[in-house]
């Protein structure tokens, strides 16, 4: 099978090399499929077809090997085969470059509910923080040998163009193709501007560009550097992905990568049967079940909160720790926590979250003392408050409904600051 990469946005900047500069990349060196293919009713019906068929799945070979053996022995057959919406997902050793791979997959999580051993739902973990890294996808037209067409979003991620290959330059003679250094160049497609209009694109309203993605993944147990890929044309399979990867993202900082929590939960890619909307020729709404993939987070949310607050007491603590066992002295632990604190003063919002600096300087806004804002805080929230994302939002928010009353609020922390003394 060939290999397919990954961009890992948010990386670390790469050096600038002959070969250009980019963030890191991430092989895929497996697929597995969201279904199976099986002989047209006119292929099933060749004696010749049916054997090449069952050698096939019998060997573990790819549907597309299967398809060509099929066709060179069979030339009247172009299409012997369709595809077949199933409840389970399809792991073949011939699209793995380690064949071994697959059967290591079904061995760990393969099981039998009554039509054979199949992968019903297997764990994964995403090997990148943001969704549109771990699930690529795209609008694309194909030919029978290469993508012809492709949709790419504008820098500002404003505008989508449609995109295709440069045509190959000539010398002057124009008989000679000139030596492409990098491959081949990618321009906008002249029709429509260079603008992706699915509604205004002659192969989108044949068919012949569709909706694309695929989830990038590595499966835990699995011994592989590199990550593995199931392909989906679903949006309703995307979109419903997106809410949960944007759920989690929210809940963990902003992280979807790696373990969910300490207990080393994962997400889970399984199959659900839906009643999927879908226009008939005529114009018409009807609904059509379908086996969509669904990806599950099945991990406890409040989980998920207290890890984050851990997270940040943590860094913190270790700081502290390393100073004590420097100093040798109690009085370093003191010390040690007010220049920590000092340090995140000057931090930089974590994950949207305002920094201390941004509450103070809205606090002076409202004619409130830093110092005193500071001992109010303290008193009200604990003085863990400036450090964790989550106190530093509880003080933000506070903020937010007192700022048509900045002097009731003054009148408020004079008030708490005289009961606490």
């Amino acid at each position: 099978m060939t290999k397919a990469n990954i961009t890992v946005h948010g990386g670390s900047p790469q050096l600038p090399t002959l070969l250009g500069q980019g963030p890191a990349r991430i092989p895929v060196g497996g697929k597995i499929r969201a279904g199976i293919k099986v002989l047209t009713n006119k292929a099933a019906e060749q004696p010749h077809a049916k054997a090449l068929y069952d050698q096939g799945v019998a060997s573990g070979q790819s549907f597309e090997q299967i398809e060509r053996a099929i066709r060179a022995a069979v030339p009247g057959l172009k299409t012997p085969l369709i595809p077949r919406n199933v409840p389970w997902f399809t792991v073949r050793a011939q699209d793995f470059s380690n064949p071994m791979l697959a059967q290591q997959i079904m061995d760990a999580y393969g099981e039998d509910r009554g039509e054979g051993r199949h992968l019903y739902r297997f764990p994964v973990v995403f090997p990148a923080d943001q969704w549109q890294s771990v699930m690529p996808h795209e609008l694309a037209a194909w030919s029978t040998h290469e993508k012809t067409f492709w949709s790419e979003y504008s820098a500002d991620g404003r505008i989508r163009y449609c995109m295709r290959h440069a045509p190959v330059p000539v010398d002057d003679t124009g008989r000679r193709t000139i030596r492409i250094f990098g491959g081949r160049k990618i321009i906008q497609r002249d029709a429509n501007g260079g603008i992706c209009e699915p509604e205004a694109c002659r192969e989108y309203q044949a068919g012949q560009c569709n909706l694309t993605g695929r989830f990038v993944f590595f499966v835990p147990g699995i011994r592989s550097v590199s990550a593995f890929e199931l392909s989906t044309n679903s949006f309703y399979a995307m979109n419903a992905a997106i809410q949960k990867f944007e759920t989690v993202g929210f809940l963990r900082g902003g992280r979807i990568s790696g373990f969910l929590d300490r207990q080393n939960t994962t997400f889970f890619l399984s199959k659900k049967l839906m009643d999927v909307p879908h226009i008939d020729d005529n114009g018409r709404a009807v609904r059509v079940p379908q086996w969509i993939i669904d990806l599950e987070a099945p991990v406890d949310v409040t989980a998920l909160l207290r890890d984050n607050e851990d997270e940040q007491t943590a860094i913190v603590e270790a700081e502290i720790s390393n100073r004590v066992l420097e100093g040798g002295a109690a009085v370093v632990v003191e010390e040690a926590r007010t220049e920590i604190e000092v340090v995140r003063q000057e931090a930089e919002p974590v994950h949207g979250q305002p920094s201390l600096e941004q509450l103070l300087m809205r606090a002076r806004t409202y004619g409130i003392d830093e110092a005193q804002y500071q001992s109010y805080a303290n008193a009200r929230w604990g003085r863990g408050w400036k450090i964790n994302p989550h106190g530093r939002r509880r003080a933000w928010d506070e903020l937010e409904r007192y700022q048509n009353d900045p002097e009731g609020y003054r009148d408020k922390i004079e008030h708490e600051l005289r009961e606490a003394s």
